[in-house]
């Protein structure tokens, strides 16, 4: 399908940027399992078949860019980490240490989760709109499934960690504020990054979902108000 019916060039590129983000995850798992996040069994329980949906919906989008000659799997995924070096996911030790520092690790790491799901999820919907595939549609649409079930878990955890206390709310807040930036944009080129937003999350579609996910993260206990996509797309032109 693929082959009779490429994807537009524009279209292709986010492709790209999303398979070699969907491949990164193993290497924040790595981190992430270096942390107090490692002690609750629920917790570790849901990594584990996070980190395995993942990466095939990785593995999935190497089929299509396969079909369009493009490199994909782990010759795409090796080179980029060879790229990356030293900076693949920073030091273990610091997100141990980070961990160590402060109780609310797990409020933080949830409050990330869900909205880094939310945003991949709004881009997939976004990505299947713009390259108005059939095949890629589907494909998406199976994708975005998944990625709703690891919302869920994110999304519940992150409300129980973030209920009725106030020192998580306010050291999530401060964290998501400064910290926080679009899946993928600290191992991706800078480029690719400002394509996949000004692609997905320009427009008055795109600046529609962008919204939405801004009033799901204010619906979080006390994270109201932090405006996390509407910065984006001012950071990156799409706005």
């Amino acid at each position: 399908a693929f082959r009779d019916d490429p994807l537009p060039p524009s279209a292709l590129r986010c492709l790209r940027f999303m398979h070699d983000v969907e491949h990164h995850t193993s290497c924040y798992l790595r981190n992430l399992l270096n942390t107090r996040a490692h002690h609750d069994p629920e917790i570790t329980t849901f990594l584990t078949i996070w980190g395995y949906e993942e990466h095939w919906h990785g593995e999935a989008l190497a089929r299509v860019l396969a079909a369009h000659d493009e490199p994909a799997g782990a010759a795409r995924v090796a080179a980029m980490r060879s790229r990356l070096g030293w900076r693949i996911t920073g030091s273990p030790v610091l997100w141990m240490a980070f961990s160590a520092a402060t109780k609310d690790f797990l409020a933080v790491h949830m409050a990330f989760g869900v909205v880094n799901e939310w945003t991949t999820q709004g881009g997939y919907a976004r990505l299947g709109a713009v390259a108005d595939h059939p095949v890629l549609s589907e494909l998406l649409r199976r994708i975005m499934k998944q990625e709703g079930r690891h919302i869920d878990f994110y999304r519940s955890r992150a409300v129980e960690e973030l209920e009725g206390s106030r020192s998580a709310q306010r050291t999530t807040r401060a964290l998501l504020r400064t910290a926080w930036d679009p899946v993928g944009s600290k191992v991706m080129p800078p480029g690719e990054t400002t394509h996949l937003v000004r692609t997905l999350f320009g427009g008055a579609e795109g600046r529609a979902v962008a919204a939405r996910v801004d009033r799901r993260v204010d619906a979080l206990p006390g994270l109201a108000g932090l405006g996390l996509m509407d910065r984006t797309l001012g950071r990156f032109g799409a706005a």
